[in-house]
């Protein structure tokens, strides 16, 4: 299902009126671009589950698009900047989160860095596993919040602009005479030390730790992950809920 609004209010009235007529089995995840530029949303699923959406789309500020999820789905969303298609052949490129140049991400995951929302639905009475994670870098503010579930059912997301205060090691720059930081690199793709990536020697939750990168993360953004084993104060629950997404929610 499509559905688009030109206010966040009535996109919310809108997205709580479909998520109550659902039935109970049936999620509603939702999508809203508060950016002042328009945002291409990449949807990847998990192994054996089906792309929805053909994988991507574009939202131009103030949109919102809406579709039902599968049960039991799972998989990640995340927002690409700075796209140009060719209408005819859907083929272009991204600034950042490209998928192989397309459009429709079919199945793809996007380039990194980016800002990831992360979803595994239970089945049934089972709980529904989310989170914002910015283990593979940052490119824009995301939250993720959940309507009329159970449990807990906090908001996960990164709201700040975290290119504001990224290091000068992890800084991705726009090029082309613009000097913009546009994403941010996580430790681990910017140096490739096992420290960072939680591998090898480091590759457990005991061994590996916060780093000075990963603080600045969690600092900028606590309600996501900052690495890999951040998972106590980052992985959320929630039961029988529709999910709403909003690229840069502090707008």
């Amino acid at each position: 299902m499509d559905s688009r609004s030109r206010s966040l209010p009535c996109f919310v009235l809108l997205f709580l009126a479909l998520a109550n007529a659902s039935p109970a089995s049936a999620a509603t995840l939702s999508f809203y671009n508060k950016c002042r530029e328009t945002v291409w949303p990449g949807i990847q699923p998990s192994a054996g589950k089906p792309v929805l959406a053909r994988g991507g789309f574009q939202l131009h500020p103030n949109q919102a698009y809406s579709l039902r999820l599968p049960t039991g789905w799972s998989g990640r969303v995340w927002g690409r900047q700075g796209c140009a298609f060719d209408p005819a052949t859907g083929r272009g490129r991204c600034a950042t989160g490209d998928c192989g140049g397309a459009l429709y991400c079919n199945g793809l995951g996007g380039a990194t860095p980016a800002t990831l929302a992360e979803i595994t639905l239970g089945q049934g009475p089972q709980q529904d596993f989310y989170d914002v994670s910015l283990v593979d870098g940052y490119n824009l503010a995301m939250s993720m919040t959940p309507f009329r579930g159970s449990g807990k059912c906090g908001r996960a997301g990164c709201v700040s602009d975290l290119n504001e205060v990224c290091p000068a090691g992890l800084a991705v720059r726009a090029g082309g005479g613009d000097n913009r930081v546009v994403a941010c690199k996580s430790a681990c793709s910017a140096f490739g030390s096992p420290r960072y990536c939680c591998t090898g020697s480091f590759g457990g939750p005991q061994q590996c730790k916060p780093t000075a990168y990963s603080r600045l993360f969690k600092t900028a953004c606590p309600r996501a992950y900052s690495y890999a084993y951040d998972d106590p104060t980052s992985i959320l629950t929630c039961t029988g809920a529709s999910y709403l997404i909003t690229f840069c929610p502090q707008h």
